[in-house]
């Protein structure tokens, strides 16, 4: 008995030890995002791990207000690039999942198409440098450059294999009795697929557009390369967030962070009691 308590201590305390650390960088930001800039700031000297004199000044620095007379006002705040944000990987993720899940589900139903799972796959092996030259080219010539509408075609190609994947494993887990049930009794097939599959896929939905947005929301180095100037999103606008005198504007990014992180939080909150279960689709399947 006592060796047990013992061993349960154990490894309650390493998994302690491994949350707080995982935990870590996030609480950092945290704090860094309400410190005053003679507390983040390489001049100021003065590292604490939780702000002495907490402040807003960072939030409303990058929104255009100069909150420091060592730091010039932005030019432009922050406002534009998570609109950007929200409308590229919203949209994104819908012509992805859509996309997605309609051709996962004829290829896992009619099995046509043999080759298409590993066609869609090979757009994720090529390197997003070599993929990126052509679409840079392509985009130009069709005006989509610079634009959200540009931005979320491009998420929606680039993440639809993944949802594709996610969908068709789905897919082919989900009993197709009741489909056949449904279909002698004289449904068509889109009916089927419309008022009985997807209700029944709630939860895999879910989970994988929770995933293919969490990877629209956070690419970079697309949206590095087919914007400029007017629909940059978060993490392009982030990495411009420096200063001549101060440098790094790190509790700017860190409170351009704490924001940036909301919207996935959100969206995983309101769709956790199908997340689990999504996660786990199948996972019992003899």
């Amino acid at each position: 008995m006592q060796r047990t308590l013992l061993f349960e201590t154990f490894r309650f305390s390493i998994i302690f030890l491994i949350i707080a650390l995982t935990l870590v960088p996030t609480l950092w930001m945290v704090s860094m995002a309400f410190k005053p800039i003679q507390e983040w700031s390489a001049s100021g000297g003065d590292l604490t791990w939780w702000p002495k004199n907490p402040t807003l000044d960072n939030f409303r620095f990058i929104f255009g207000e100069s909150s420091s007379e060592l730091i010039v006002a932005l030019e432009r705040g922050a406002g534009r690039p998570i609109l950007a944000s929200l409308l590229s990987a919203t949209f994104g993720t819908l012509i992805a999942m859509v996309a997605g899940t309609t051709a996962a589900y004829g290829l896992s139903r009619f099995n046509s198409g043999r080759n298409l799972p590993l066609a869609l796959i090979q757009l994720r092996l090529f390197p997003p440098m070599a993929v990126m030259i052509p679409v840079m080219i392509m985009w130009a010539f069709l005006g989509l450059t610079d634009t959200w509408w540009g931005l979320a075609l491009i998420y929606g190609i680039v993440t639809l294999p993944f949802a594709f994947w996610l969908m068709k494993t789905f897919f082919d887990d989900m009993p197709r009795e009741i489909e056949d049930a449904a279909l002698v009794e004289g449904c068509s097939r889109f009916r089927v697929f419309l008022k009985i599959t997807l209700p029944m896929m709630r939860p895999a939905l879910a989970s994988s557009a929770l995933f293919v947005f969490i990877l629209n929301w956070s690419d970079y180095l697309i949206a590095l390369l087919l914007t400029t100037r007017d629909w940059v999103t978060i993490p392009v606008y982030m990495a411009s967030l420096s200063s001549s005198m101060t440098g790094q504007l790190y509790g700017a990014k860190a409170a351009l962070g704490l924001i940036a992180a909301i919207p996935p939080v959100v969206m995983g909150i309101a769709i956790q009691k199908h997340l689990v279960r999504g996660l786990t689709f199948g996972a019992l399947k003899e």
